[in-house]
């Protein structure tokens, strides 16, 4: 009897599975005849009352035909599949179809991603940190004066409001040290990387720095920089400079003309200004580089000591070079933009420009 009740099953449920058309009526079949609750379930737990002798046939004949169902089921999802539209609804394939929106890299990622090329060449290493430092990293240790006006609410963005340098007394500025802020320049990471890395070294860590300043065409509060730096025995100036001009030839494609002209930064000793011919009027003039046909890209110099001593090097042992790149500036350069704020805009029609 259960014998004729597991085949009428089988057939059931083949003719059933060869007639469905969807997938979602192959799970509906499917829990009619193999689930918990369903046929064969139910004829299955039937078998205890069979006889000793019917009960390991019953059993194998019961395992036989959910493989069969089972592999019938499997067949026909394939066969659906194969035979089914990717498009569920009505689809009138005369209308014109609609463009793909592709998007780009925003033209500073862009730059950024070349001068990693640039460097990787030359053999440098890629580093970053958070965009939240502490004083110490800011500042103590690229050699600030205590009073640098750098220091102070009208340049940094201190994370926690605090007492102003005025009011600490030499014992408080070891306490007022670890104030955090947002990183007002990438430099501090030099130390960082010196302390867990050591000399001789040579790498770039490019990141965004904040600033406390009026906007206008050069200026922004958030802007993007890329330092490198190099540090070694017996580095020479020169060799220096000729790290900067071949980096902007292979970011412009062309040589770049390049001046340096003596300043005073705290963690370089001795300090450059180092400028490029503005690329927007070719150095013929313009708003851009303020009619003088050279713009301000980067600072430079060797490493202060104090900087190497802060990162555990002997200052008459190691020396190096390094740069701060003005990675908004230099892509204003690249492309002829005229204003730094551009970039900042969320402007698609700015942007789409640069695909």
């Amino acid at each position: 009897m259960l014998q004729q009740e597991l085949e009428t099953l089988l057939k059931e449920a083949v003719a059933a599975i060869n007639e469905a058309q969807t997938n979602s009526k192959l799970q509906e079949l499917k829990q009619k005849f193999l689930g918990k609750k369903g046929t064969l379930s139910v004829i299955l737990k039937s078998i205890g009352k069979a006889s000793a002798e019917e009960r390991p046939l019953l059993g194998k004949l019961g395992n036989e035909v959910k493989n069969s169902i089972q592999a019938s089921l499997d067949s026909k999802e394939v066969e659906i599949l194969e035979n089914s539209s990717y498009i569920d609804t009505d689809f009138d394939v005369s209308l014109p179809g609609s463009q793909i929106q592709a998007a780009s890299l925003h033209p500073i990622t862009q730059m950024a991603y070349d001068l990693n090329d640039a460097f990787l060449s030359l053999n440098f290493e890629l580093f970053s940190e958070d965009d939240i430092t502490s004083e110490q990293y800011a500042f103590d240790n690229l050699n600030f004066p205590k009073e640098h006006p750098a220091r102070e609410s009208m340049d940094t963005y201190w994370l926690k409001p605090g007492a102003t340098l005025e009011e600490l007394s030499t014992e408080d500025y070891e306490k007022a040290s670890k104030r955090l802020c947002l990183r007002p320049h990438l430099t501090g990471a030099s130390v960082r990387y010196l302390q867990a890395n050591g000399a001789p070294a040579r790498f770039v860590y490019p990141g965004q720095v904040f600033r406390n300043e009026t906007t206008d065409a050069r200026h922004e509060r958030a802007f993007f920089q890329y330092e490198a730096l190099i540090v070694d025995k017996d580095f020479s100036f020169a060799s220096g400079k000729l790290l900067i001009e071949t980096i902007l030839e292979k970011v412009f494609g062309h040589h770049v003309p390049v001046r340096m002209r003596a300043g005073y930064f705290p963690f370089v000793e001795p300090g450059f200004e180092i400028d490029m011919q503005c690329q927007v009027c070719v150095g013929k003039g313009c708003s851009v580089c303020n009619q003088v046909g050279w713009l301000e890209v980067m600072p430079g110099g060797v490493p202060h000591p104090n900087v190497l001593r802060a990162a555990g090097l002997d200052p008459e042992e190691w020396s190096g070079f390094y740069i701060n790149i003005g990675l908004d500036r230099l892509v204003m350069m690249r492309y002829g933009i005229d204003d730094v704020r551009l970039f900042h805009s969320t402007d698609l029609r700015f942007l789409e420009q640069y695909k």
